[in-house]
């Protein structure tokens, strides 16, 4: 069976790649020194950013609901675990406590870095993944992105400070 190493990581924030104009989130591990971005969906990082910024809606929005109903049937968000990058598709889990038992439910990494921050629970990402995440290829054409080596693309990342990201407006 393969082991598993997670390092815990915070979302350090949210961007907009450039290139294809989509949302990405990063997560820093909690020195700093290792960074994974994540590329998602713009309803995804609203919900990340409402969160993030503490804005709160008259009515629950789909991520405030999901926490709500743990909550109501006596669960617990325990943590989220990013265990895995396979063809440039990132997995994730989150992990709940419900009446003395562990339940692992299968997400879309975005939805559960959502649900993380509503429930104060901590997020883990397996040293692999971070590693894979270094190499991903999302099938941008653009000859000076396809020339960002390793190293480039190491330092923007770990060098990516609080005030590099923008806000959303929605």
């Amino acid at each position: 069976m393969e082991q598993h190493v997670f390092v815990e990581m915070k979302v350090s924030g949210l961007t907009i790649d450039p290139i294809t104009n989509t949302p990405i989130v990063i997560l820093k591990d909690l020195e700093g020194k290792k960074a994974v971005p994540i590329w998602i969906g713009i309803f995804e990082a609203s919900a990340i950013a409402t969160e993030m910024e503490k804005i709160k809606f008259p009515r629950p929005m789909t991520h405030d609901l999901l926490n709500d109903v743990i909550k109501i049937l006596k669960g617990e968000v325990t943590r989220v675990e990013i265990p895995d990058l396979r063809n440039n598709t990132f997995f994730a889990s989150i992990h709940l406590f419900f009446e003395g038992n562990t339940i692992i439910v299968d997400a879309r990494p975005s939805d559960a870095i959502a649900v993380a921050l509503r429930a104060g629970a901590s997020i883990f990402v397996d040293e692999k993944v971070i590693e894979k995440s270094r190499t991903v290829d999302f099938g941008v054409k653009n000859s000076d992105i396809g020339s960002l080596d390793k190293e480039k693309l190491d330092e923007f990342l770990e060098n990516l400070s609080p005030e590099d990201f923008g806000k959303y407006k929605m």
